[in-house]
């Protein structure tokens, strides 16, 4: 028998007219859907006004590990099995990876029917610099943990994503206010794509105030990159004196220096300056 296939389906954040075409196909044809929330892709169907004819069983965080066998035998049995989380794209914060990564390590087809993500939608509201950012997930819970993390945020040029709760987001932003100032521009976007969307544009201060009486809904940050301060001439000799003095290639001498120097810029960016700089 041919072999069925994983699919990877976004599903809407908010409003259900957000759903593609595709995505709405597949709940009317999968043979399995494997949902974060049963109970919530139930209620995404009535909302598209499509019966499943498929079985439905849940996939989450707990129980993601001892679902992946037999969801691989129904692909190798020809199934088609259908992958949703209960908002947006899964995997990016959601559950999926143990099952994605199970049919790639044994040759079984996973193809992804793309649509709404939190992460996109922020950034894209956001009002900050686009063409270059990161992902980090959840801020970590206890303060000691987000301090060290934010301070490993202190340097980074791209602009930062991450998701919060509500009820930590206060806490969260003034640790961030504490760490990497109050002058850092950011937003706060709330219930992205739903009746009550907000979008909260400002310094950290600002929003750190805004947000000290509790803020409710899905949240997701928009951190602004760290503007770089190291000098470009300086690093750039001190990466010429690492290679010529040292003997050290550039890729490693660019690296070393980058490591050294919060603010600096990419280490490509400093590897294409420094063979400029020696033409």
């Amino acid at each position: 028998m041919t072999a069925g296939r994983l699919l990877v389906g976004a599903t809407p954040l908010g409003q259900p007219s957000d759903a593609s075409v595709r995505l709405i196909r597949a709940l009317g044809s999968a043979d399995v859907i494997a949902a974060e929330d049963t109970r919530r892709i139930r209620t995404l169907a009535t909302a598209l006004e499509v019966k499943p004819v498929g079985r439905i069983v849940s996939l989450y965080d707990q129980n993601e590990a001892s679902r992946v066998p037999a969801l691989l035998d129904d692909i190798r049995s020809g199934a088609t099995v259908l992958l949703v989380s209960d908002a947006g794209m899964p995997l990016i914060s959601d559950p999926g990876y143990r099952l994605v990564a199970a049919c790639a390590e044994n040759a079984l087809p996973v193809q992804c029917l793309p649509g709404p993500s939190a992460v996109i939608t922020a950034l894209a509201v956001a009002g900050l610099p686009s063409e270059r950012f990161c992902f980090e997930g959840f801020a970590p819970r206890k303060q000691a943990a987000r301090t060290s993390w934010l301070q490993s945020l202190a340097g980074e040029p791209r602009t930062c994503v991450f998701f919060e709760s509500p009820r930590r987001l206060p806490d969260t932003l003034s640790d961030a206010v504490d760490v990497l100032g109050p002058d850092r521009r950011a937003a706060v976007c709330r219930e992205l794509t739903k009746t009550h969307e907000e979008i909260a544009r400002g310094t950290l201060g600002e929003l750190a105030e805004w947000a000290a009486d509790g803020v409710l809904g899905e949240i997701t940050v928009v951190l602004a990159g760290a503007t770089p301060t190291a000098d470009p001439d300086a690093l750039i000799a001190e990466v010429i004196r690492l290679v010529d003095d040292d003997g050290m290639r550039v890729k490693d001498a660019c690296a070393q220096v980058v490591a050294a120097h919060p603010g600096s810029p990419s280490r490509r960016e400093l590897y294409d300056a420094v063979l400029r700089a020696r033409e």
